[in-house]
């Protein structure tokens, strides 16, 4: 578990999948992801849980601590088809965006990976369209990697979520004193 200020990054529980359901059937919140069924949100907290028990990170779930409830995910995946690199991630339900809790909680999963894997960099992906996402990855530090932009391969041809965009930020190198 994780803690910031305001939030809780946490292991998946049944619990939350009536609340990943609802945030997965507003279409704000999915207007650059592929639309899913219940059995693919339940789906999704099933990997998502397989995750964490095999690697001991995921997308965690994430909640306010002030008010215990769930508001959508934030954490960094393993490598897996199609991205072979550590992936940081987000989403969060429409009431929770504007209030920097995507920032707060994508700030502590880098933080968390810095001290936790032994890795070069972290990437993340999105759909062009999502200036949102996209500008957080820049507040983050993450720099675009346009020679590395990909036709997401679970998109079908033609479908305009296909064409996405990789960003990438590297190991912060400790300061020289």
């Amino acid at each position: 578990m994780i803690e910031t200020a305001r939030l809780i990054l946490r292991p998946w529980r049944d619990a939350d999948r009536e609340p990943f359901w609802a945030m997965t059937c507003d279409p704000r919140v999915m207007e650059y992801l592929p639309k899913l069924t219940r059995a693919d949100s339940d789906a999704a907290v099933d990997r998502m849980m397989a995750l964490q028990d095999a690697h001991g990170h995921v997308f965690w779930a994430l909640e306010r601590k002030a008010e215990r409830d769930f508001i959508g995910f934030c954490g960094i995946l393993p490598p897996r088809f199609p991205i072979f690199e550590h992936e940081i991630g987000w989403r969060l339900a429409h009431h929770a965006w504007g209030q920097g809790y995507a920032r707060e909680a994508a700030e502590a999963s880098l933080a968390w990976a810095w001290a936790n894997l032994s890795v070069p960099a972290i990437m993340a992906i999105t759909n062009l369209a999502n200036t949102r996402s996209w500008g957080l990855m820049e507040r983050l530090g993450m720099i675009r990697c346009p020679n590395e932009d990909f036709d997401h391969p679970e998109v079908p041809e033609g479908d305009p979520l296909r064409p996405h965009i990789l960003y990438r930020i590297q190991r912060p190198q400790p300061a020289i004193t």
